[in-house]
């Protein structure tokens, strides 16, 4: 019934969510790619000092490199996802006729993910070759989003818009993990404030406030983290632009695990977690508690009407 509030609360969600944490992107994505082997990043001590770098050496813009494609890849991401996440607890709770299990949520969560990967890779993958433009990188460096789109085309053909594919998908389980553990502790927390009272997971929305939003957002958030860094890392190494000669960095997930593995061991997988913890966990609260309170006032809204 909801499916155009979902997308629409989502949208605004993802907007407010990366305006508030852009900067701790930008140095994520950095740490990220730096395996200290000839690397056209800087060398940086800890986030303090990679923000306080950026801003010296770059200026606002540093800290604000692909800010656009952010903006447009989370906008349209979280309100994809809360439209075919809805979608698909509709269809698997019968539309309402019965209670989904933490399977089902899974599944949902799953399959969202995924129609969302395959609809907003090439805009991620502009985002991070963007916030990798620094004064030491030897390309000519886009202008924009659409000169990055018309040159990555020109010069590497439509295929190259689908880099990091493969563990982008293998993300599809951090939001599935996500948004289990995000329903199974709403039921939990208003079962246990209603006691006696059976609360499913359509009521349990309207039990909670956003303060409970914010806690709930960020513990799923840390979960799932935790569990999928790793491929985070794999797919902005994969994402790098190709040096002056054309070759890639890595040539596919397997040659970033390898190389990464080889040379970095387990902590080098685990590289901008960081800031990757002080962007994602309050952007998760922000997220869900903006999701949830537009949500609940389009509802008012349509019923009104």
């Amino acid at each position: 019934m909801w499916q155009w509030e979902n997308a629409t609360a989502g949208a605004v969600a993802g907007f407010a969510t990366v305006a508030s944490v852009h900067p701790l992107d930008v140095v994520r994505t950095r740490f990220q790619v730096y395996d200290g082997r000839g690397s056209n990043l800087p060398t940086y001590k800890n986030t303090v000092n990679a923000i306080l770098t950026i801003a010296r050496m770059e200026g606002l813009r540093g800290l604000y490199a692909g800010f656009y494609p952010a903006v447009l890849g989370s906008t349209v991401s979280w309100g994809l996802y809360f439209f075919f996440y809805g979608r698909a607890k509709q269809r698997y709770s019968d539309y309402g006729k019965k209670n989904l299990t933490p399977s089902l949520h899974l599944a949902s969560a799953a399959e969202a993910g995924a129609l969302v990967c395959f609809c907003t890779n090439p805009v991620w993958l502009v985002k991070t070759r963007m916030q990798l433009q620094n004064p030491l990188h030897q390309a000519q460096p886009y202008s924009g989003l659409y000169d990055a789109f018309r040159t990555i085309l020109r010069e590497e053909g439509f295929a190259a818009l689908y880099k990091g594919i493969v563990p982008g998908l293998m993300l599809v389980s951090h939001g599935a993990i996500q948004f289990t553990v995000y329903e199974e502790l709403r039921k939990v927390i208003a079962n246990s404030r209603y006691k006696g009272t059976r609360v499913d997971a359509q009521s349990s929305g309207e039990l909670l406030n956003s303060v409970d939003y914010a806690v709930l957002g960020g513990s799923s958030k840390i979960a799932a983290m935790l569990l999928t860094y790793p491929f985070q890392v794999i797919r902005a190494r994969l994402q790098q632009r190709p040096g002056n000669d054309g070759t890639p960095r890595y040539m596919d997930s397997f040659h970033v695990l390898k190389e990464t593995a080889r040379f970095e061991g387990i902590r080098g997988f685990y590289r901008g977690i960081t800031p990757n913890l002080l962007k994602n966990v309050p952007a998760a609260s922000i997220t869900f508690v903006v999701y949830e309170n537009v949500l609940k006032l389009l509802k008012l809204t349509t019923q009104k009407e």
